[in-house]
């Protein structure tokens, strides 16, 4: 039987930020780039799972940094946060068309703070062949924990074992495989569609 795919989106149809992204970042924060990374990380997974805004998020890494950003530079790096992420990978957006043009179930779970979310809604249309986008700031729950997970099998009402878990991370991969799920660890577009060949042809999953 024909599993169902759940896709991260960084990294594997996404980009991860840019260079240039990085450094309009750290330009429009105003403040070292070292110090300013080391705030932006360890302040993103509440921001992630959506339990502050991006304003709220961005006050946090100013009282962090001990310094302060007015609503004008707050706005300026909500938007130069989502430039940052916003490239695709145009290979991974055929293959995910080719899967949806097949008949192909397939599902989304990401890292994603709200205002990134809204813009993928926004410019990405090949989003509307994922029935279910589980967008950790509108579930509430982020990967690798394994609520994140089990949010997904619910969500598909699908037994792990039937679920191929396709992330760019693997100690995202270990984490799904710890709830049941099968994963691939992604690294190019040629060995995901090997690996679904070879998940299609395997023995029927009970």
């Amino acid at each position: 039987m024909t599993g169902t795919v759940l896709f991260d989106l960084f990294g594997v149809i996404a980009r991860h930020q840019s260079m240039a992204g990085k450094d309009r970042l750290a330009r429009t924060a105003g403040v070292p780039a070292p110090a300013f990374w080391d705030a932006y990380w360890a302040l993103r997974p509440p921001y992630d799972r959506g339990d502050v805004t991006g304003p709220g998020y961005w006050q946090q890494v100013a009282d962090s940094l001990s310094t302060r950003f007015d609503d004008q530079r707050i706005a300026e790096l909500v938007d130069a946060d989502i430039a940052s992420w916003s490239a695709v990978d145009e290979t991974m957006v055929a293959l995910v068309e080719d899967l949806a043009a097949a008949g192909r179930r397939i599902a989304l779970l990401s890292n994603i703070p709200e205002e990134l979310a809204a813009h993928y809604e926004e410019h990405h249309p090949w989003l509307r062949h994922f029935p279910i986008r589980a967008f950790s700031c509108r579930i509430g729950h982020a990967k690798p924990g394994s609520d994140a997970y089990r949010w997904c099998q619910n969500a598909l009402h699908t037994e792990p074992d039937r679920i191929l878990f396709v992330d760019d991370r693997q100690d995202n991969i270990r984490a799904a495989e710890a709830t049941g799920m099968h994963g691939h660890l992604f690294t190019t577009p040629a060995r995901l569609r090997e690996a679904l060949v070879q998940w299609d042809s395997a023995p029927t999953r009970s």
